[in-house]
């Protein structure tokens, strides 16, 4: 059985730095982009279809997310502010002034009521969608920017992850101090929390890491067979995705770390990549300004659940 030829989606300017898939909801799947263009965008998750921009940031869009049902989106951006959008008609709903570059954004998983944000501030405030009007919380200051922010354990813990500093830090939201910091080698340039909220995935360079989210212990790592910038697992597959400086994207086996396919087409970096919450496709986002979503091998696709 021949292998589906990929989907380009254009429609970015600048460069793509984050990509982000909805969970699967009756409507389908979503798939919403951060660029340096300002001007994140929402597609149709399975064929990449533009449904529309999130019109307003005034500089680079480093960060966009989708809620659990897929409602809302959230933003971050270099114009110091974080915004959250009405994922369906495209109108803006919450605008949160910071005091620098906000880095990343991320929905509580449970009732998608919060909202956590970090960056160039150093800061990882928590805010309450319910109560727009209160400050947020505000979480010790870190020694470095945020480069990514995820809700895990109920949403009672942060993790985090810092620019150009070694380390994972994560944040108990119920002492609101830092319960924990998970050491690395290096700086950890993507952290995925899986759509069941029982995977994290680190990519940190040459490796690639994998974790149980109940105990925050490592259960595998492997060395990629080049650099990896952003790490996505698939646990239906046993197999997990990874892209870099060499502008392809792999696809490994997560058992033995053997790398199943090499995926040519970008024409930059890979700074961003993501499996879709059914598992028969992974989307990646490049310096070139494009997003590419790749189809595994059919008969693999055809087996999963």
């Amino acid at each position: 059985m021949s292998k589906r030829v990929p989907i380009v989606c254009h429609g970015h300017t600048r460069p793509i730095v984050e990509i982000n898939y909805s969970q699967n909801t009756p409507e389908g799947y979503f798939l919403a982009s951060a660029s340096k263009d300002g001007k994140p965008m929402l597609r149709h998750g399975e064929n990449g279809d533009w449904y529309g921009t999130f019109e307003g940031h005034k500089g680079a869009v480093w960060a966009c997310v989708l809620d659990t049902p897929a409602l809302k989106c959230a933003t971050g951006s270099a114009d110091f502010t974080a915004r959250i959008w009405d994922a369906c008609g495209g109108s803006q709903l919450q605008e949160f002034q910071h005091n620098h570059i906000v880095r990343c954004v991320n929905f509580s998983f449970h009732g998608s009521n919060k909202l956590v944000t970090g960056g160039m501030e150093k800061i990882v405030r928590v805010y309450d969608l319910e109560k727009p009007d209160a400050d947020p919380l505000k979480l010790p200051v870190a020694q470095a920017g945020i480069r990514s922010v995820n809700f895990i354990q109920n949403d009672n813990l942060v993790i985090c992850s810092y620019v150009d500093k070694p380390g994972i830090g994560v944040f108990d939201l119920r002492s609101q101090q830092l319960s924990q910091t998970i050491e690395t080698t290096t700086s950890v340039t993507s952290i995925e929390v899986s759509f069941d909220q029982q995977h994290v995935t680190t990519a940190e360079g040459a490796y690639v890491r994998f974790f149980d989210v109940a105990t925050l212990q490592q259960v595998k790592q492997h060395k990629v067979t080049t650099p990896a910038e952003s790490a996505s697992y698939c646990a239906a597959k046993r197999k997990f995705v990874a892209g870099g400086e060499d502008m392809w994207v792999h696809l490994y086996d997560y058992d033995t770390g053997q790398e199943l396919e090499c995926n040519k087409g970008h024409h930059g970096p890979v700074h961003t990549i993501r499996w879709a919450p059914t598992y028969d496709a992974y989307a990646s986002g490049s310096e070139d300004g494009t997003i590419r979503i790749w189809f595994p091998d059919s008969s693999e696709a055809a087996a999963a659940p």
